[in-house]
C-alpha cells in the first residue's frame, strides 16, 4: 500500500501545480467571449514562440544552431512558467502531500446494510457506483467488497528483490511468484496447495482472499474457499458471510448448487413447516438468479422432487397447494432450454394426465409452442457453449481443480478462437432466440450471459467492452460502469477500456477524473516500458556472456569478443522494434489526453499536457507532430507548429519518419524556404537507402511545383545517389499523378497485364523496368477452339506437339499446352440432351470425351500470360490435366445432364457418391430404353 499512497501523493502534487482544472471550472460560468479566448489559449503566436525559445535556451539550445530561418514577426516577452508545468527540483524536499493522501481501503467486508438470505445468509445490497476513476473507488460487481483498482497497478521491476537473508521457503517462493506474475496459474495452485498443507485456517483465508482479489467471481475458487468453513458447525457463520459476498453477483450454477447443498445440510428436519419453508425459499432464490441457465436443470429437478416429497397432502387444501406448486414449477421449467427439458416435459405430461386428462390437454397445448422453441434453442445453445465450457466444480483437497481465467498471449489462433466463440454465444443471447416478450426476462438472460463472460474472460478487454456497451444500451448505466471499472482493474494497460471510461467521464463533465484515468494509463505504460527495457538489457548481457563463456581464455581477447558483440548487436536489433512499438503506444496515450484537454478545456491545458509529455524520456516523435498540428489547426498559423517540429528535430533528427513528417508539413503550409533548407540539412545525415523516402517526397514536390531547371538538377542528383535505378523510372515519376503512371500503363504493357488476370499482381512502379516492354498479352481463343465450339465436333484436333506423353521430357514446354482444340464437356452434354430418345451411350463408346475441357476453362487458360512472364515454380501440364480429370468438380447444369463416369480404380481420388439411375422415365434417363437396370452413372 506504500506504492498506492506514493502514487496518490504524486497525483495530488501534480494537481496542486497544474491549475488548469480550477481555471476550467471557473471558466464554465464565463462569457462566450472569454471562452473563445480560452480556446485560443489566450496567447499570440509570437508569445508562444518566445516561450519555446526561452525553454530551448534553458535546455542549452541556441537559435544559432538552426540551419534555416523562420519568417516570424516581433517576439513579445512571455513567462514560460505560465505555459509549461514546472518540474520540482529533485534536490528540494517533497511536500507532505503524501501524508495527507488517504490510503484506499483494502477491506474485503461488504459495506452497507445486509438483506437476509434463506438459512440466515445475508447478502449485501447492490451498491450504487459513482462516476469516479478506478483509483478513487473500487470497481467491483454488486454485492462484492470494494477493492481499489489502483492496487492492481504495482510498480514493475525487472528482477525480484534479492535478499541477503536466509533462502525462501517453498510457500514464500510460491507467493513471490504470484506477486511477480499474477497470471501464473501454476504458481497460484502451488501457493494454495502449500497453504492448505499448513492446516492454518487464517493463512488459508488470507491466501484465498489474495486469489479472489486477482480473480473475483471465480466460482471454483469460491467453492474451494467455502469448503474450509463447512467442516464443523462453529465455522458455519463464516461460511454464511462468504455466501453473502459471493452469491448475488455470481452467474455460476455450480456455486448456487453448493449453496443449496449447504442449506439442505443445515435444515434436515423437513417435517417442520418453518424449516421446509426456508428450504423452499432458498430454491426460489436460486432459481430467480440462475434458473434460466442451461446447466440449472438439476436444480429444477431437485426442487420438484423436494416439493413432491416434503409438502403435506393430508387435507384437501394441502393437496391443492402441493398440486399448484408442482404445476407452477413444471410450467416454468419446460419453457427454458435446460439440459433435461425433455425429461421434465414427459414428467409434466404424466403429472397433468394423472390429474385430469381434459385440463392436461389444454395445459400441454398452451405450453407446446414455447417448449418446442426451447428445445430448438437448446440444440443451438449446446453447440455454442461447447467451445467455451469451463469446469467449475471443486474436488475437496485438490487445489489443482481450481480453474482460473486465461490470459491472452495472442500467439496462434487459440485466443482469437476463444473470443470468437464467446462473441457468437453473446450475440445469440442478444438475438432473443426464445422469442421472449417480457423484456425483464430477456435482459436477465443477457445480463447473466455477460456476467458469465466477464468472469471467465476477465483479461480479455473486448469482452468487458461488449458487456459495457450492451448494459449501457439497456439503460443500466451504473452496472455498465461497474463492469468497465472491473475491466480496467484487470487490464490497467487496456487502451480500449481506459478510452471508453474516459469518454464516459467526459460526457458527464468530470474532467479531473478523465485526467486521472490518462495519468494512470500513462503510468502503467511507462512501467511496462521500463520493464521491457531492463529485459532487453538483460538479454543483451546474457547473449554477450554466452559468447564469451563458449570461447577459451586465449580466444576471449579476439574471436570470442567479436562473436559476443555480434550476438549482442543482433539481440538489440531484434528487440528494438518491440521497444519502439511500446514507445509509440505510450505516445498515443499522451496524444489522446492532449486532444481531450483541447476540446474540453481549451488550448492552454493541452499545451500543459504536451509540456508533461516532452519531459517523459519515453516520449515518441508522434507526440511532437500531434502537438504541432494541434497548434496549426487551432491558431491557424504555422509559426508555433514549426517551432515544435524544430524542437522535436533536436531529439528525433535521426528518425527518417519524423523528418519526413516535418518536411511534409512545411510543404503543406507552402513554406518553401524552410522546406528546402530542412531537406538540404538532413539529407546528408542518412544513408541513400534510408533517405529514399525523403528523396521521393522532395522529388514529388519539385516535379509538381518546381521549375524545369530545378527538376533537371534534382534528376542529376538522383542519378548520382542511386546509380542502379534506370533512367526511365525517374522519367516516368515526373509524369505520375496520384499514383497513375500512364507511361507504365500504356507504353510498358502493364495495363494489359493487369487486365488479363487477377492471379498475377501488377508490378510496382519502382520495378517497372525489371520486365521488358514486350510483355506478351493474352491471346484470344484460338480459331481451332472457336470452330470446335461452334460446330460441336466430337473429334479432337491434332496437337502440333505430338504425343502429350513426350512433352514431359521437353524443355521448354510447347506453346499448346492445354489441348484447347478438344470438344468441351458442355458440348458433350448438349449433344446428349439432343439425343433423349436414344439409349444412353456406353462408357467406352467414346473414351476421348472424358478428356474434353469446358469452354470456360479454355477461355480462362487462354487469358493466362505465357510461361516467360511467370517468375516462380513451373508445373507439369499433363499432371495438372490428370488432376483436373480425376477431381470431383460439380457441374452447374440442369438436372437433366448426366453425370460423368467415375474415374478408374487404383489412382486419383475415390469416386463420389453418385445418385442411382432412376430407370425409364425418371431422373436423367429420359424416355429412352434404359432397360430399367439400376446402374450408376
Amino acid at each position: 500500500m506504500d506504492e498506492v499512497a506514493s502514487f496518490l501523493a504524486q497525483q495530488q502534487q501534480q494537481a496542486d501545480e497544474e491549475s488548469y482544472v480550477a481555471n476550467q471550472l471557473e471558466g464554465d460560468s464565463s462569457t462566450s467571449a472569454q471562452h473563445a479566448q480560452q480556446e485560443s489559449g489566450g496567447y499570440s503566436p509570437s508569445q508562444v514562440m518566445h516561450e519555446y525559445d526561452q525553454e530551448d535556451q534553458q535546455r542549452g539550445y541556441s537559435p544559432s544552431n538552426v540551419a534555416y530561418h523562420y519568417h516570424v514577426g516581433a517576439v513579445d516577452e512571455y513567462d514560460p512558467s505560465s505555459l509549461f508545468m514546472q518540474q520540482q527540483d529533485p534536490n528540494v524536499p517533497e511536500t507532505d502531500a503524501q501524508g495527507d493522501a488517504e490510503e484506499p481501503s483494502d477491506s474485503h467486508e461488504p459495506a452497507g446494510e445486509t438483506q437476509e438470505l434463506p438459512v440466515q445468509t445475508a447478502v449485501a445490497p447492490t451498491p450504487q457506483p459513482q462516476l469516479t476513476p478506478p483509483h478513487a473507488q473500487g470497481s467491483v460487481a454488486p454485492g462484492t467488497p470494494s477493492t481499489p483498482v489502483v492496487t492492481s497497478v504495482q510498480p514493475v521491476t525487472s528482477q525480484p528483490a534479492v535478499s541477503d537473508g536466509p533462502p525462501l521457503t517453498p510457500l514464500e517462493a510460491a507467493r513471490a511468484r504470484t506477486r511477480d506474475n499474477k497470471h501464473d496459474h501454476a504458481a497460484w495452485n502451488e501457493y494454495l496447495a502449500l497453504t492448505e498443507q499448513t492446516a492454518d485456517l487464517e493463512k488459508v483465508k488470507d491466501t484465498y482472499e489474495e486469489l479472489l482479489h486477482v480473480f473475483p467471481n471465480n466460482a471454483s475458487a469460491q467453492i474451494a474457499y467455502l469448503t474450509h468453513f463447512q467442516s464443523s458447525p462453529p465455522l458455519f457463520p463464516r461460511a454464511e458471510a462468504l455466501f453473502s459476498r459471493f452469491l448475488r453477483p455470481s452467474p455460476s450454477v455450480e456455486l448456487w448448487k453448493f449453496y443449496l447443498t449447504y442449506v439442505r445440510r443445515v435444515n434436515t428436519n423437513t417435517t417442520d413447516p418453518s424449516t421446509r419453508d426456508v428450504v423452499r425459499k432458498a430454491y426460489e432464490f436460486a432459481l430467480s438468479h440462475v434458473g434460466h441457465d442451461m446447466d440449472s436443470g438439476q436444480i429444477w429437478r431437485d426442487y420438484i422432487d423436494f416439493l413432491k416429497n416434503t409438502l403435506d397432502s393430508k387435507t384437501t387444501w394441502d393437496a391443492q397447494q402441493k398440486m399448484d406448486a408442482l404445476r407452477s414449477a413444471y410450467h416454468r421449467a419446460v419453457v427454458i432450454p435446460l439440459d433435461n427439458v425433455e425429461a421434465l416435459w414427459r414428467e409434466l405430461d404424466q403429472f397433468e394426465n394423472g390429474l385430469n386428462k381434459i385440463t392436461a390437454k389444454k395445459f400441454l397445448a398452451d405450453l407446446s409452442p414455447a417448449h418446442m422453441t426451447a428445445r430448438t434453442a437448446l440444440r443451438d445453445l449446446k453447440r455454442l457453449i461447447q467451445p467455451i465450457a469451463t469446469p467449475t466444480s471443486y474436488t475437496a483437497g485438490s487445489s489443482a481443480s481450481i480453474v482460473l481465467p486465461p490470459s491472452p498471449t495472442w500467439v496462434g489462433e487459440a485466443d482469437r478462437q476463444l473470443v470468437t466463440a464467446w462473441k457468437a454465444y453473446l450475440k445469440w443471447e442478444e438475438g432473443n432466440p426464445l422469442d421472449l416478450e417480457d423484456q425483464k426476462v430477456l435482459q436477465l438472460r443477457i445480463t447473466s450471459a455477460y456476467a458469465k463472460a466477464v468472469a471467465r474472460m476477465r483479461f480479455f478487454p473486448e469482452i468487458s467492452y461488449m458487456a459495457f456497451t450492451s448494459l449501457n444500451g439497456m439503460g443500466k448505466t451504473e452496472e455498465a460502469t461497474t463492469i468497465l471499472k472491473q475491466g480496467i482493474e484487470a487490464n490497467p494497460a487496456s487502451f480500449l477500456l481506459n478510452f471508453a471510461y474516459a469518454e464516459l467521464l467526459e460526457n458527464n463533465k468530470h474532467y479531473a477524473e478523465v485526467h486521472a484515468i490518462y495519468d494512470m494509463l500513462i503510468n502503467t505504460l511507462q512501467n511496462q516500458i521500463e520493464k521491457l527495457d531492463n529485459t532487453i538489457k538483460q538479454e543483451i548481457r546474457e547473449a554477450r556472456q554466452s559468447a564469451l563463456s563458449n570461447g577459451s581464455m586465449e580466444e576471449s581477447s579476439g574471436t570470442a569478443i567479436v562473436e559476443a558483440e555480434d550476438r549482442a548487436r543482433k539481440v538489440a536489433e531484434r528487440r528494438a522494434k518491440d521497444l519502439e512499438a511500446a514507445k509509440n503506444e505510450l505516445g498515443v496515450a499522451w496524444i489522446m489526453e492532449m486532444r481531450f484537454a483541447r476540446r474540453a478545456e481549451g488550448l492552454k491545458p493541452a499545451r500543459t499536457v504536451f509540456s508533461k509529455a516532452r519531459k517523459d524520456k519515453w516520449c515518441s516523435w508522434s507526440v511532437y507532430e500531434a502537438a504541432a498540428l494541434m497548434e496549426y489547426h487551432s491558431t491557424k498559423t504555422a509559426e508555433v507548429s514549426t517551432k515544435i517540429f524544430e524542437i522535436g528535430l533536436k531529439t528525433f533528427g535521426e528518425d527518417v519518419e519524423f523528418v519526413l513528417r516535418y518536411l511534409g508539413f512545411l510543404i503543406s503550409v507552402n513554406d518553401e524556404n524552410n522546406a528546402r533548407a530542412l531537406f538540404e540539412r538532413v539529407i546528408t545525415t542518412f544513408s541513400p537507402e534510408a533517405a529514399r523516402p525523403l528523396w521521393e517526397r522532395w522529388a514529388r514536390y519539385e516535379y509538381s511545383s518546381g521549375d524545369f531547371a530545378a527538376v533537371q538538377k534534382l534528376d542529376k542528383r538522383l542519378a548520382e545517389t542511386y546509380p542502379d535505378d534506370p533512367s526511365i523510372k525517374r522519367f516516368a515519376q515526373r509524369y505520375t499523378y496520384l499514383g497513375i503512371d500512364v507511361i507504365a500503363l500504356r507504353d510498358l504493357g502493364f495495363s494489359n497485364r493487369s487486365q488479363s488476370t487477377a492471379l498475377v499482381p501488377a508490378l510496382p512502379a519502382t520495378s517497372m523496368t525489371a520486365v521488358s516492354s514486350d510483355m506478351p498479352v493474352p491471346q484470344p481463343i484460338p480459331p481451332a477452339v472457336s470452330s470446335a465450339m461452334n460446330n460441336g465436333s466430337t473429334k479432337r484436333t491434332a496437337s502440333p506437339a505430338g504425343d502429350p506423353r513426350r512433352r514431359r521430357d521437353q524443355s521448354p514446354p510447347p506453346s499448346k499446352r492445354f489441348k484447347a482444340s478438344s470438344p468441351t464437356r458442355g458440348e458433350h452434354h448438349e449433344r446428349e440432351r439432343g439425343r433423349r430418345g436414344s439409349p444412353p451411350a456406353r462408357r467406352g463408346r467414346d473414351h476421348r470425351d472424358k478428356d474434353a475441357v469446358p469452354d470456360g476453362v479454355v477461355w480462362f487458360m487462354s487469358t493466362l500470360p505465357s510461361a516467360a512472364a511467370v517468375d516462380g515454380p513451373k508445373f507439369r501440364v499433363d499432371d495438372l490435366l490428370q488432376l483436373f480429370k480425376t477431381a470431383d468438380i460439380p457441374y452447374a447444369r440442369t438436372t437433366q445432364a448426366r453425370s460423368r463416369s467415375p474415374p478408374a480404380r487404383g489412382g486419383g481420388r475415390p469416386p463420389p457418391d453418385y445418385a442411382p439411375y432412376q430407370g425409364p422415365g425418371g431422373g436423367s434417363g429420359g424416355g429412352g430404353g434404359g432397360g430399367g437396370r439400376g446402374r450408376r452413372y
